[in-house]
């Protein structure tokens, strides 16, 4: 009987602590919040997938209004994003807690910019490279808190958010 608990105790444990590793193949997690930008407040939705135990690929949708003054006139636009990423997890290297997820990666995005047809700035359709540096910090088994810098993209200056593994 002892055996038995203890066999029973060691795949708990063991099924525990693998669930909360950060990110495991083939588990899902869906990203939401806020961007930091120059041009306006976007708004973001995602989901990465776990491809290896340290890999992950994802893609994600923005979309932001904003209001610029360009040459003395009032010019009201939208940009819409589409980005693909891939990240690469530092937990194991770094030992980190079941808490913690620290990534870096590369994203590529294709952007639409909607501007008035009397608009005659430089702001166009285009797409970009970017890299990306993040963490997120759980702050239960299936909610966490997220924030990541990157360049390239339509988050210039990083974003914040919420994770919910799915």
């Amino acid at each position: 009987m002892k055996k038995f608990l203890l066999i029973v105790a060691f795949a708990l444990i063991s099924a525990l602590t693998f669930s909360q590793n950060p990110f495991p193949k083939g588990r899902d997690q869906l990203n939401f919040g806020v961007g930091l930008s120059g041009w306006g407040v976007p708004v973001y939705i995602g989901i990465d997938h776990g491809v290896g135990k340290e890999f992950s690929i994802g893609g994600e949708f923005s979309y932001r209004d904003y209001r610029e003054n360009w040459k003395n006139y009032y010019y009201n636009h939208n940009v819409m994003g589409f980005l693909g990423n891939a990240n690469y997890h530092f937990n194991k290297i770094l030992e980190l807690p079941d808490a913690w997820d620290i990534y870096a990666g590369l994203n590529l995005g294709f952007y639409v910019w909607s501007s008035p047809d009397t608009y005659m700035g430089s702001h166009s359709t285009g797409l970009n490279l970017g890299g990306q540096v993040g963490a997120r910090y759980y702050i239960s088994h299936k909610v966490g808190l997220n924030l990541e810098f990157g360049g390239g993209n339509a988050f210039s200056n990083g974003k914040f958010g919420v994770t919910i593994r799915i």
